[in-house]
């Protein structure tokens, strides 16, 4: 190191020149230095030299995330404050040339820091697929990096009610599981499940089966999920198994391109649309309208961004998350939802309660973090303490959102069967058929 200054001394005029002063959180070095203040809820731990190579290699989000994913970059404390202080001091994008000072900045730093050398190995658990995007067998892999990284991981993050996507918090006291069910009853209540016995309804992107099981057992619907991961398939058939639901609930390991020949009174798609992408949107909503009966409901569930964007290809989400992953804005999902037969009669935002689902995770995380490791590993388990904290930022900010879009394929006449008002779903009219105990006994891994 360069006439024997600190790891600060030498930092500290790139930091503040790129989060200004005073600086937003505190920064820990390896020397055992630090700087910034003190009492800050959360601090940046450069943890080694190799987090200035990651970024010299890669000055960009990416670079930033390999050095997290591998442990030479932490976020010590609350690392959802660090990360959305952090996020204040940097939305605005700086200029092409000031871009160019500040590498240059950096390559000078890293040099006194005798930072510099040849690029350390990419973590494993970075996903470069490859093939034309969105064909079956691209959509497939993408699928299994990021749902097949075991269940029983899975079932310590998300709870026994194994359900990964944004629960309904009802009052500020609701558990996470409550708020899925919560979730869930609302779900079936919009598509009109229950009103007549053993209606037809599809799940598309089942996950674990919590919901069409649910459909199955509170709402006497006959239903079929569909998935592409094989864990996913194997567990939701395990549970259709132990409650005795073979005849109610059929699981298949399915792209949704490959359904045909079949008719639906109700369809759900939750937490499907993001991986489908924008150049496929319009044949997903045709198949899905194609497949429903004349009054036949969908729900769309999915997460939205303003303007749209797919995620970035050299960004941390797409690397690590949901290769190949698109979020749309929810203008654009109505209006394909739309174009495609389908009348669009109700649009419900669930952003903040999306940010509350991810605090409770991320709380179910950190509380079997030793258990987490063992199971998957740290190196991927940083992975999802990092996705998890940067989107309840988002959820929270208002960056991104999640929208239930509600449509019907209205029959020949033009009739819709739709409820004159939201009331119909606002609240369960009739009393649960008993089967939730079941099903959670069943998720708790007895069978």
């Amino acid at each position: 190191m360069d006439g024997g200054r600190s790891v600060t001394d030498t930092l500290e005029p790139l930091l503040t020149s790129g989060l200004g002063t005073p600086l937003p959180i505190r920064f820990e070095f390896w020397d055992g230095t630090a700087i910034g203040p003190a009492d800050a809820p959360g601090a940046v731990a450069i943890r080694s030299p190799r987090a200035i190579r990651w970024m010299l290699w890669q000055p960009n989000e990416l670079g930033l995330a390999r050095a997290f994913v591998s442990g030479d970059l932490e976020l010590d404390g609350d690392p959802v404050a660090s990360l959305r202080e952090l996020r204040e001091r940097v939305r605005v994008r700086p200029g092409r040339l000031a871009r160019v000072r500040a590498f240059a900045n950096l390559w000078a730093v890293a040099a006194r820091l005798d930072a510099i050398g040849p690029p350390p190995p990419v973590p494993e658990e970075e996903a470069r697929l490859g093939g034309r995007r969105h064909t079956h067998g691209r959509d497939a892999s993408a699928i299994e990096h990021h749902y097949d990284v075991g269940n029983d991981f899975y079932r310590l993050v998300l709870g026994p009610e194994m359900t990964y996507s944004c629960a309904r918090f009802e009052t500020p006291e609701s558990t996470l599981d409550e708020a899925q069910r919560a979730k869930h009853d609302l779900i079936c209540r919009k598509l009109g499940l229950g009103s007549a016995g053993g209606q037809r309804f599809l799940d598309v992107g089942c996950g674990w089966g919590t919901l069409v099981i649910h459909a199955a057992l509170e709402y006497d619907a006959v239903g079929v999920g569909i998935t592409l991961s094989p864990s996913q398939c194997n567990y939701a058939r395990q549970r259709v198994r132990a409650l005795g639901l073979e005849g109610r609930v059929e699981i298949r390991l399915q792209d949704y391109r490959d359904l045909a020949g079949e008719t639906f009174d109700a369809i759900a798609s939750v937490g499907m649309f993001e991986h489908v992408g924008a150049e496929r949107m319009a044949g997903y909503f045709t198949t899905l309208s194609q497949l429903l009966t004349p009054q036949g409901r969908l729900l769309n569930h999915a997460i939205s961004k303003p303007g749209g964007r797919a995620m970035v290809r050299r960004g941390f989400m797409n690397r690590y998350v949901f290769p190949d992953g698109h979020l749309l804005d929810v203008a654009q999902v109505v209006q394909a939802m739309e174009r495609c037969g389908i009348e669009v009669r109700d649009v419900e935002s669930l952003r903040e309660h999306y940010a509350e689902t991810l605090a409770a995770w991320l709380d179910n995380l950190a509380g079997n973090w030793d258990e987490a490791n063992a199971l998957v590993g740290e190196t991927r388990a940083r992975v999802w303490r990092l996705y998890m904290a940067a989107s309840q930022n988002a959820f929270a900010a208002g960056a991104l959102s999640l929208h239930q879009v509600l449509g019907v394929r209205a029959d020949i006449q033009g009739n819709s069967g739709m409820p004159r008002t939201r009331a119909a779903w606002e609240h369960r009219s009739a009393p649960a058929l008993g089967g939730e105990p079941q099903l959670a006994s069943a998720a708790d891994g007895s069978f």
